[in-house]
């Protein structure tokens, strides 16, 4: 467990309390990435899904509500969660299409995808987003870390590149987004490039 702030933990989700939370996790996505409610319901199924994949690691970011003490005064703020990629999978195929075979070849095997990674817009510019990315690739078993982000100067991609990821492939559009988005890589353990603590 991370102390981020007072009142503010981040911690590693079991599989189980993910799926039972899904929904709550899923809300958080939505709002931070400005999706669509109907966007996020049709997330659902493919997130849990998610959880029965290789190499699967989750990791959550409570705050205190001011209600008490105990679990029961905390309310998820942020989660992130990956698996190791392999051929066959959306994302990994999609990828594999954006990449040069070079590049393909260098990053793409026994690859963590960090698959989601979001704060509720409440709680970024307080260093969770870091803190998550952390605590989620620090337990994986893999050489690199695979991300795609909106291509844009926001503060996720300016924290990614803080934190040592590459560009591996820009302007690329995934079917049923009008976004263009970067694909970024890290080789693991990462070594962030930035001193500083970024805020997101």
């Amino acid at each position: 467990m991370t102390d981020t702030r007072p009142g503010t933990r981040i911690v590693e989700l079991p599989v189980a309390w993910l799926r039972d939370h899904m929904h709550e996790a899923l809300a958080i996505y939505g709002l931070a990435m400005g999706y669509d409610p109907a966007v996020v319901a049709g997330r659902y199924g493919y997130a849990i899904q998610h959880t029965d994949r290789p190499g699967f690691r989750a990791v959550g970011a409570f705050a205190a509500t001011g209600a008490g003490g105990g679990e029961a005064a905390e309310q998820l703020v942020g989660f992130g969660y990956g698996y190791l990629i392999a051929p066959g999978q959306w994302w990994h195929d999609q990828v594999r299409a954006a990449l040069d075979r070079r590049t393909a070849k260098k990053w793409l095997p026994g690859a963590f995808e960090v698959c989601e990674l979001h704060v509720h817009p409440d709680h970024q510019s307080r260093g969770l987003g870091r803190q998550l990315l952390h605590a989620l690739v620090a337990g994986a078993t893999a050489p690199v870390a695979l991300l795609s982000t909106p291509d844009a100067d926001t503060k996720a991609f300016r924290l990614y590149h803080a934190d040592g990821f590459v560009d591996l492939a820009r302007g690329y559009h995934f079917p049923g987004d009008p976004r263009p988005f970067a694909i970024l890589g890290v080789e693991l353990p990462m070594h962030p490039r930035d001193p500083q603590p970024a805020n997101t």
